[in-house]
């Protein structure tokens, strides 16, 4: 009877919907409704979106010879296992127009990053959960910060909040609402 319990336990904790904070970016094209319809693709897909931030106007990151991005953080909840939700950005992006074999970093319709799940550290080949470099991107914390300030990095113990007051003020420099919170609601 005991190990009745213990299975469906399992059972219902894979079935739990959890916390997803997703990092979407844009660079080519009209910026703001490639992210609209990402979240519509994410809406659609079964992620149900909580809230979303403020779009913010930013300056590239890694190879700096490239137009502005737009970036925002969701935050949402998911049933899905953390490699089927990266299954589900990734096919995102494609279907964005996304090249998935271009140069690290360069300009692209749409990047898709998954940032936090909770309850969940990973660190594969194919997924790092947290994001490997959330922390020190200023394009991830301003939002990340504006929607879940108290959401805390599983790895360094400190919230998104402090992790924005830590960071290097260069990385915070040129980012500007260009969207104010609000501007998406699920289709």
């Amino acid at each position: 009877m005991t190990a009745g319990r213990g299975v469906a336990h399992v059972t219902r904790e894979r079935e739990r919907a959890r916390r997803v904070y997703l990092g979407l970016g844009s660079n080519l094209g009209d910026r703001v409704s490639r992210l609209r319809a990402a979240l519509d693709a994410l809406h659609v897909a079964g992620l149900e979106i909580e809230v979303v931030s403020a779009v913010y106007d930013t300056p590239p990151w890694g190879v700096t010879a490239q137009p502005r991005f737009a970036n925002i953080v969701a935050v949402g909840r998911t049933r899905l296992e953390p490699f089927a939700l990266l299954t589900l950005v990734k096919a995102i992006e494609t279907d964005a127009g996304r090249d998935q074999d271009a140069e690290r970093w360069s300009a692209r319709p749409l990047d898709v990053d998954i940032l936090l799940i909770e309850g969940e550290v990973i660190d594969s080949e194919l997924l790092s959960i947290p994001h490997v470099r959330m922390h020190e991107r200023g394009f991830v914390l301003v939002p990340l910060a504006e929607v879940a300030p108290r959401v805390r990095h599983p790895l360094f113990g400190l919230t998104a909040s402090e992790l924005l007051d830590e960071l290097q003020a260069i990385e915070r420099e040129g980012i500007e609402v260009i969207e104010p919170a609000g501007w998406y609601a699920p289709a």
